[in-house]
């Protein structure tokens, strides 16, 4: 029988912590989880167990990247009560840390881990929110009010300097209001062309798509999605699959459209990839989930939290890789 060191030229290598740049076909050895691991690429991308949050939630904000992400705040579905918890997550376990200054869920975030902006959002049962907070790596602060007090809206921005909310519904009504964040204060633009709150969004305040969504009336969700310029919406090519409470991750070019839900009673896996004409469905989601949250990208990315079946909040995280990542996986002896 031909052995590792024969086919390799080496044994196989015991590590405490998993290599930071592992090449195909490596395999080693983690002593501190005692399981052997190795480094595949995949043809198609796929999702994969990421680290599990100490607050399961859902209506939360996500911002970062795959394996530096920030989620904050959320509603605990079984009791429909705020939860007022940041999270930060290195690629391997989720972290408390300080909390927001105002507890809502409902609301959307954008930026970075170290670089952060929250927005809006409700207080159960019907308290709307229009404070604004930024974060800078250890903790929240107050800055200036949306112009429009509204929850279930979406967002998209590089960091706590430039912000795009989008859409929502204030108390009377889902709108299509879009306002921008300069660093200082937000300024009211141009409405989307479909009104829609719980949409999925990416890309930056300048550049973003908006995909799917709840509108109003029956059946209540769309299918639309929409680019903007940083002037003008514009209707492109519809999503698939209709949904609503839906994330987003990605550019307005390059962008995911994961989860939802696309009926009452049916909590959505499919899993969409906008390459900047049109929508292609990939692999789904190992969960079925409605109001999580997104960071990362198309070829990175990272999806967790929200809620299946409705009075049920969740703390699991996915990660995502992209077509012709390489992927590591775990072996057993099943």
């Amino acid at each position: 029988m031909t052995t590792y060191k024969e086919i390799k030229g080496t044994q196989i290598e015991a590590v405490a912590s998993d290599p930071s740049n592992p090449v195909e076909g490596q395999v080693w050895y983690n002593t501190t989880s005692n399981v052997l691991k190795g480094q595949a690429a995949t043809t198609a991308g796929s999702w994969s167990s990421g680290g599990t949050m100490n607050t399961a939630r859902g209506m939360s904000a996500f911002a970062g990247t795959q394996t530096a992400t920030l989620a904050t705040q959320g509603i605990n579905n079984s009791t429909d009560t705020v939860v007022n918890v940041t999270e930060s997550y290195n690629g391997t376990n989720w972290t408390e840390v300080n909390d927001a200054n105002t507890a809502r869920g409902q609301l959307y975030g954008n930026g970075t881990q170290t670089s952060a902006l929250i927005y809006g959002g409700t207080a159960p049962p019907s308290t709307l929110r229009n404070e604004t907070e930024t974060w800078n790596g250890t903790n929240w602060a107050e800055v200036n009010n949306l112009n429009t007090a509204r929850y279930a809206h979406w967002g998209v921005g590089a960091d706590s300097t430039t912000g795009l909310a989008v859409g929502g519904a204030d108390a009377t009504a889902i709108v299509g209001i879009t306002e921008q964040w300069n660093g200082t204060n937000w300024t009211e633009v141009n409405d989307l062309n479909t009104v829609r709150a719980t949409a999925g969004a990416a890309g930056t305040y300048t550049s973003s798509i908006a995909m799917g969504g709840q509108t109003p009336g029956s059946p209540g969700r769309t299918s639309n999605a929409e680019l903007w310029n940083g002037t003008n919406w514009t209707e492109v090519n519809n999503l698939n699959t209709t949904r609503r409470a839906l994330a987003g991750l990605g550019t307005s070019t390059s962008a995911l459209a994961v989860g939802g839900d696309e009926s009452p009673s049916a909590r959505s896996a499919k899993n969409e990839e906008w390459n900047g004409v049109s929508f292609v469905e990939l692999a789904d989601l190992s969960a079925a989930r409605e109001y999580e949250g997104a960071s990362g990208t198309t070829t990175a990315g990272l999806a967790g939290a929200g809620r299946n079946p409705p009075t049920t909040s969740l703390a699991s995280t996915e990660e995502w890789s992209g077509a012709g990542a390489a992927v590591t996986r775990t072996f057993t002896d099943s």
